[in-house]
């Protein structure tokens, strides 16, 4: 199976590639340095036409840029998605897809199944609901996967806060599940495996690190955590942001498992990693842009 991973500058795209490439699999990558400014009719002649799978490993989640660049998420969620399902549609291609705890409005007393209907309150989760809706009407060998909170996101909160002296605020009434890097890249490349063995399991999936925790009680995870500055506070308050974030963004995550074997991890085993990996001020450069 030849397959296409479309991804940005950031950590996740590198991360699934290193993994499909001890593969068996033929894998190509497609680096789009800006999602918001790509000339989507160039894209036919990017993608070779011999593509079985596309994989968009563009992950979106941060509720607060998506907010600060409204055009720009549009473009990012839904327009280049779409897009990219539109040729693989013509030419008989299948799609991978990432989407978003976003997309609830957090107003359910328990967790999210993959069949509950989205309803966001904020830039992110809308075009990412209508991007999904898109794709289930538009091409029928998809597979939508929803994600749980970002942990790097975070984890630059914090770290960012080391030179402040002031506390930082977190929402304690806010409940979710983060998710890291390298267990999405995980979870991504065992569907990816699993649809080479001929799988036809298309549809909607959800998947986050084991353990529910509010975002306040996250924050004290990540203070606490060895070579974190001892004068970091981090305290139970609504910050700015604070209204972009549904209350329960909790994700019941059995169908993944059911449908592939994909078992959830606790997202503490990579704590550290993720916080070495968000504030790292490296940054992958070196491959020209398309």
């Amino acid at each position: 199976m030849h397959v296409l991973v479309v991804h940005d500058y950031g950590p996740l795209g590198r991360v699934l590639l290193d993994r499909l490439r001890n593969s068996h699999l033929r894998v190509s990558p497609l680096l789009i340095s800006d999602p918001a400014r790509v000339d989507l009719h160039a894209l036919a002649s990017w993608i070779p036409n011999d593509t079985d799978l596309i994989v968009n490993a563009l992950w979106l989640g941060d509720p607060e840029q998506a907010e600060a660049g409204r055009e720009a998420t549009h473009e990012a969620a839904f327009s280049l998605p779409l897009a990219l399902a539109g040729h693989a549609l013509e030419r008989g291609m299948a799609m991978l897809q990432l989407s978003s705890c976003y997309v609830f409005d957090g107003r359910k007393q328990d967790a999210y199944i993959a069949s509950n209907p989205g309803q966001p309150i904020n830039e992110l989760g809308r075009w990412q609901w209508e991007c999904e809706q898109a794709l289930r009407s538009q091409l029928p060998r998809h597979i939508i996967l929803r994600t749980g909170w970002s942990l790097a996101r975070i984890a630059k909160k914090v770290y960012e806060n080391s030179a402040n002296t002031e506390a930082l605020p977190l929402p304690g009434r806010c409940y979710g599940q983060p998710v890291a890097v390298k267990d999405l890249a995980r979870v991504m490349a065992a569907i990816i495996m699993q649809l080479d063995c001929g799988a036809e399991a298309w549809g909607t999936y959800q998947y986050a690190g084991a353990e529910e925790i509010s975002l306040y009680e996250l924050g004290l995870s990540i203070a606490d955590m060895p070579g974190i500055p001892e004068g970091i506070r981090v305290v139970d308050e609504n910050p700015d942001w604070g209204h972009l974030e549904p209350v329960n963004t909790t994700m019941v995550c059995t169908k993944i498992r059911n449908t592939f074997g994909i078992k959830q991890l606790p997202w503490r085993r990579w704590l550290e990693e993720e916080f070495l990996m968000a504030t790292a001020a490296e940054k992958s450069e070196n491959e020209p842009a398309q």
